[in-house]
């Protein structure tokens, strides 16, 4: 233990006294610890999902990932909601987990009701396992189109268009407002 640290438990456990006529200097840390300006550490809400519907398939999870630079989509579920033809790509992919995938194609345009706002999403088509969890992954260009402010803090997930907002929970649920 450090010598200010068992001078402070000393000091507050009025085990020790300090001289009238002594200043004692304390660093940032000491001097937010005494006034009490720390702020409290918070859990981990988990993941952003966000209830979307595209054609007439209502999505509840699709998950809102920053740390994806592009949408992707199952290519059971661009089958399943009979998008047409995919334009086709030399793109390659590297996952998270640092393996490489060539998606199938790009899906341009399509629409993705979210609430009250209708965005245009572009979609590449991947060959993949489709989890039941996440069937859909909104990436960094979603996430600017629709001006998206995430406050981990509250768990809250802004989307914008023009004055309008939606304010989605981590939980799902929908809050609308309009300034």
């Amino acid at each position: 233990m450090s010598n200010s640290v068992k001078f402070l438990k000393e000091l507050f456990a009025n085990k020790r006294k300090l001289d009238d006529s002594l200043t004692a200097e304390l660093n940032a840390f000491c001097s937010a610890v005494l006034q009490n300006k720390l702020l409290n550490k918070l859990k981990d809400i988990g993941s952003f999902t966000i209830p979307c519907l595209i054609g007439s398939l209502n999505i509840n999870n699709a998950l809102a990932d920053f740390g994806a630079s592009i949408n992707v989509m199952s290519y059971k579920m661009f089958k399943q909601l009979g998008l047409g033809k995919s334009k086709q790509t030399r793109m390659s992919i590297q996952l998270a987990n640092r393996t490489i995938r060539f998606p199938r194609g790009i899906i341009e345009d399509v629409l993705v009701k979210i609430d009250k706002f209708i965005f245009l999403v572009d979609f590449f088509v991947l060959d993949m396992v489709e989890d039941s969890d996440v069937p859909l992954i909104l990436g960094r260009p979603f996430l600017a189109t629709a001006r998206t402010i995430i406050d981990v803090g509250t768990g809250e997930l802004v989307l914008r268009v023009g004055d309008e907002t939606i304010i989605l929970q981590a939980r799902d649920s929908i809050k609308t407002s309009s300034d």
